[in-house]
């Protein structure tokens, strides 16, 4: 199963740098004050996502993330009205398959 993270470009690319693991859970807030790692089921989750909380940002990038390299519980947890999937634990980087700009104001 594939899920979704919307993630600065600095910090994808330090957490890269050093060889991982990815612990930035959304904009500002690590894993570790969070608790656990926003994520996306969908595309039209991420739109969402980006509009309500990083519409002013440029730098962004999408990871796609394969939940079966996971080893931390993967919970799908009501948010509102919709249900959102969160990471309880570092996002292996041999968990994200792809990585891709995110178009500004989408």
């Amino acid at each position: 199963m594939e899920i979704f993270h919307i993630a600065r470009r600095a910090d994808w690319d330090a957490a890269s740098a050093a060889g991982g693991p990815y612990e930035m859970s959304t904009r500002g807030r690590t894993l570790q004050q969070e608790g656990f790692i926003h994520c996306s089921s969908d595309e039209t989750q991420v739109e969402a996502v980006q509009r309500a909380f990083y519409a002013d940002l440029d730098d962004l990038v999408l990871l796609e993330i394969d939940t079966e390299r996971i080893t931390a519980p993967v919970r799908h947890e009501a948010v509102g009205d919709d249900v959102f999937p969160h990471i309880y634990g570092p996002l292996p980087l041999s968990a994200v398959v792809g990585v891709r700009p995110l178009p500004a104001n989408r």
